[in-house]
């Protein structure tokens, strides 16, 4: 019997008082961390280094007064969402009684809470443990008060949702992962290992593909500019926090003359080769994403965790590659390596752990020495360079990982047999 498993009482419920007792230690530790941060993005308690919550107060809340009159924020660069973002950014007005960042922050507490309540719900199910809902109670208490200062926690509560939904019902699992890209497009990513074969994968790429062609024509025929976003992003610099940015950080120490500005709503280095290694960013990017079809046409073992395994694969290398490594992208990590962790014959346990070490990283680096990193100096840079080095490891040991489930077929103890799953192209492939 394994460890986190309990005995099944005659008529075959789980005791009462054992399943309280499974769950209380990971309850007990969300609750205790959450408090934290609520007492951060509440100003109780202070971090040194820049006010995260500043962006919820002044730029979300501007974009809301644009989205209740009616109009898309299109005049303003900065907006750079699908038109479902409209959502998260009027959701606020749901608690008129409060203003307008602390209703944003209990309403952020709100979707932690769903999320959570999901990895508790799936880790006592056959075949599942609670390692999942550890990951996620830790992983977003590493990110300190960002997590609850940036509307990226909702759309990583869909996300979940969606891959828990992937298992028995696919086309409620495919209606979330269109809500989920429209709220902030990564949530496509989730289907990366997605059966393309079968009832099933009718079912979720159909209320996948309906769901975002009804929710994009809705909001668009609600107010003009809602596909804007779509032009705002293609002139996107070299963030200060991404993997490129890292040449210009060594580079400033040899004299390089660039310099670093607020650009398109981030702080970007702006001057000479900055065009170059932007330009290589994508071209790291693509390649990425190649090897991901190169994987889908080699795959032929598809186990129950493969889903989850690929899309959080596919999401480790669309983040370290990105041009821009935004402290809120570790929330995405997070919870598809939460939902990766759930599952037994999950093989992602190595890059979760490093994901979970990035986490506490980018929260020293962002916001405590991000004077550092914005000066290229100090421990500040040497935190980004440990980040991003632990997310280039992960992203490399999950494809490996990957590959080998899936392509060269070694498994490990206890996995589902892959020939009791599926051959080439399951009918469910899900978590």
């Amino acid at each position: 019997m394994d460890g986190d498993e309990v005995p099944m009482t005659r008529a075959g419920s789980r005791p009462p008082w054992d399943a309280v007792r499974a769950v209380a230690p990971p309850v007990a530790a969300w609750a205790a961390t959450r408090a934290v941060l609520l007492l951060c993005v509440f100003k109780v308690l202070l971090l040194p280094g820049p006010d995260v919550t500043s962006d919820i107060s002044g730029i979300y809340h501007g974009w809301f007064e644009v989205l209740r009159s009616g109009s898309f924020p299109h005049d303003d660069v900065t907006w750079q969402y699908p038109p479902a973002a409209a959502l998260a950014v009027l959701s606020p007005g749901l608690l008129p009684f409060l203003d307008y960042a602390s209703a944003f922050f209990l309403l952020a507490c709100a979707a932690d809470a769903a999320a959570f309540s999901l990895f508790l719900y799936a880790g006592r199910r056959p075949g599942r443990r609670l390692t999942g809902a550890w990951v996620w109670t830790a992983g977003v208490a590493l990110l300190g008060p960002t997590a609850y200062s940036r509307y990226d926690l909702m759309v990583t509560a869909v996300a979940v949702a969606a891959l828990f939904a992937a298992a028995g019902r696919p086309r409620v699992s495919g209606a979330l992962v269109a809500f989920g890209a429209l709220l902030k497009v990564w949530p496509v990513l989730l289907l990366t290992g997605a059966p393309l074969r079968g009832r099933r994968a009718r079912s979720l790429w159909g209320a996948a593909a309906v769901g975002a062609l009804a929710i994009t024509l809705l909001l668009v025929a609600w107010a003009p500019g809602g596909l804007a976003f779509l032009t705002f992003q293609r002139d996107r610099g070299t963030e200060v926090e991404s993997l490129g940015a890292l040449v210009f950080h060594l580079a400033r120490q040899f004299g390089w003359d660039g310099e670093v500005l607020l650009n398109y709503g981030s702080v970007e280095f702006v001057g000479p080769y900055v065009p170059l290694v932007s330009s290589l960013a994508l071209v790291l990017t693509a390649a990425a994403f190649g090897w991901l079809l190169l994987w889908r046409l080699r795959a032929r073992k598809f186990t129950s965790a493969t889903l989850a395994d690929a899309a959080f694969t596919a999401l480790l290398l669309f983040v370290t590659t990105s041009r821009v490594i935004s402290p809120q992208y570790m929330i995405w990590l997070v919870g598809t390596a939460a939902v990766c962790m759930t599952r037994r014959a999950g093989r992602m346990g190595l890059p979760a752990v490093l994901v979970l070490l990035a986490a506490g990283a980018t929260l020293l680096e962002f916001p405590i020495w991000f004077a550092d990193v914005v000066t290229s100096q100090g421990p500040g840079v040497a935190l980004l360079a440990v980040r991003n080095g632990l997310l280039v490891a992960a992203s490399l040991v999950a494809c490996r990982r990957l590959w080998r489930s899936t392509v060269t077929g070694q498994r490990r103890r206890g996995e589902d047999h892959p020939g009791a799953t599926a051959a080439r192209q399951p009918n469910c492939s899900a978590t």
